[in-house]
């Protein structure tokens, strides 16, 4: 498999190791056990995957919070050795997605960014519902 091919599968799958996108989880979670948080807390470890390697020393977590709210947020130490964190709301409205940032700087998503949003939020959904809820994306019926 060439380099492009493999980093480009890797990008869209979320792992380091595209093969691996193809192993399902052997025990399923008795998921009515868990609270709220605790799956978006779930989900965001398959959200933080979308957008490639996590750098070292970075967290990243990107996950949806309800019907119309993403949140991404990344923390990381910079050059001289500061601790940084970046927290991004994306709220979808009727009128596109308003990308919401610290400092109260708002936009509305366009062009690339707004196909990479759109892109990131369908391979979330797809890989949130086969491998936490156990569901086909495309109909809702649980996987056999």
């Amino acid at each position: 498999m060439n380099k492009f091919f493999r980093s480009t599968l890797s990008l869209l799958t979320g792992y380091d190791d595209p093969s691996a996108f193809l192993k399902m989880p052997k025990k399923m979670i008795p998921l009515r056990a868990l609270t709220e948080r605790q799956l978006i807390q779930m989900e965001s470890e398959i959200g933080k995957t979308l957008f490639g390697p996590i750098p070292k020393g970075h967290r990243r977590e990107f996950f949806n919070l309800d019907e119309k709210t993403w949140i991404w947020h990344e923390e990381y130490t910079d050059a001289n050795k500061q601790q940084r964190s970046i927290t991004t709301k994306y709220e979808v409205q009727p009128n596109g997605v308003l990308k919401v940032q610290d400092g109260a700087r708002y936009s509305y998503l366009e062009g690339e960014e707004l196909e990479n949003f759109g892109l990131a939020v369908q391979i979330y959904y797809e890989r949130v519902a086969r491998e936490i809820y156990q569901r086909d994306p495309q109909t809702g019926y649980k996987l056999s």
